[in-house]
């Protein structure tokens, strides 16, 4: 069963949908316009339930099948927000407003999910219950903890939940995902350093911080190197170093910020652990205190088998088997979905973007031509997920 009619017929008006929340980004929580935009597009199709705030800006639609069968429901999940970067496409429909874009495709994905939206209330060729989320706050801010926390599974008590996202380099066309591990945990460092500061002119007089800092950045690579399983997923990357103001004084400081990146919970657990140590032995070795403040962002999302096998055949029934990658490779960057999967089974699902500039780039756009397939997968696994 290949793309739906239907929603090949109506691909160009889900992409001017698309087109419209590109050209007005919005960022973390702070979604009226978009939330209002896909709420009234709810409404208008027919929904039997549509809420809005859950999660302070998110927006949920409940949608009955032509029969109610065993009861069972079943949660899609699109994310709505932009991010705080200037867009350099020149495209026709870029953002119109300055220093936000949709730079990550959530446009693509929420104009999907209303795709889908249309077509299960127009057909209701299934047996239960579809809730259909449109998250806030994907980029940063934990947007689906805030919905989970705002009651969203108590109250729409989806069994099964699955999320999706746009892939640049996975062709048009072609889907992708795993069972397991398939995007990694995020979490922050923030380090401070305590030297003692002297005329650069006499360093043997002070404690360099600068020097220290420098230590503590190759010394925590180790960690990966030697600390954790070589069989093992681990990234360690400092990112910003910020010390001193003159060229001729040692600063009596230094400020280190970075991120750690984990596909297990144990190697998380274990470089939580680790980590301090190496940064409070090294400054002392140096006679000067360090200390590292751990900061938890998004667990490992981590997707159960079962459901990802199914995921697997609903994208085969769309894209064809030759087009669907089942054991796809993981990535280390992060998706809150994950607290969504650990509340409940599910998977993630990447579909391809083709040949685009990556994800947050300025130059990234969502590629219109992947929303057929989009559509098409979240109404088939509906109907495969719930059948009459």
């Amino acid at each position: 069963m290949p793309v739906l009619n239907r929603v090949a017929e109506t691909a160009a008006e889900i992409a001017a949908w698309r087109r419209e929340l590109h050209e007005y980004p919005e960022l973390m929580f702070d979604l009226p316009r978009t939330s209002a935009f896909v709420a009234e597009k709810l409404r208008g199709f027919g929904c039997d339930e549509v809420v809005t705030g859950i999660g302070r800006s998110g927006v949920v639609a409940v949608i009955h099948g032509r029969e109610r069968g065993a009861g069972r429901v079943i949660g899609l999940r699109a994310d709505m927000d932009a991010l705080p970067v200037e867009e350099e496409t020149g495209a026709a429909h870029a953002s119109k407003v300055p220093g936000k874009m949709h730079a990550c495709g959530h446009d693509g994905h929420t104009a999907m999910l209303l795709g889908a939206a249309r077509h299960l209330a127009e057909t209701r060729a299934f047996a239960g219950t579809a809730v259909l989320i449109f998250q806030p706050a994907e980029e940063g801010e934990g947007g689906a903890r805030v919905m989970i926390e705002d009651g969203l599974l108590e109250r729409f008590r989806p069994e099964e939940i699955y999320g999706m996202h746009n892939m640049p380099g996975i062709p048009v066309g072609h889907f992708a995902m795993r069972p397991g591990a398939i995007m990694a945990s995020t979490d922050r460092l923030e380090i401070t350093v305590d030297g003692t500061g002297a005329h650069a002119a006499a360093p043997h007089r002070g404690v360099d911080p600068v020097l220290v800092g420098s230590a503590i950045v190759m010394g925590l690579q180790q960690a990966v190197a030697r600390n954790v399983d070589p069989l093992e997923a681990a990234v360690v990357s400092i990112t910003m170093f910020h010390a001193g103001a003159v060229e001729n004084v040692i600063p009596p400081k230094a400020e280190l910020t970075g991120t750690v990146r984990t596909l297990k919970a144990q190697v998380r657990d274990q470089l939580r652990q680790r980590l301090p140590e190496i940064v409070s032995k090294i400054a002392e070795a140096y006679g000067a205190r360090a200390e590292l403040r751990w900061i938890d962002g998004y667990p490992p999302t981590v997707n159960h088998p079962g459901q990802a096998d199914f995921a697997a055949r609903v994208a085969r029934d769309v894209a064809g088997t030759d087009k669907v990658d089942a054991d796809t490779t993981p990535i280390m960057a992060a998706e809150d979905f994950s607290f969504m999967l650990e509340a409940r089974p599910g998977a993630f699902i990447f579909v391809g973007n083709g040949d685009s500039a990556g994800l947050h780039n300025p130059r990234y756009d969502f590629d219109d031509a992947a929303i057929p397939y989009g559509t098409s997968f979240w109404v088939r696994l509906v109907e495969s997920a719930l059948p009459l």
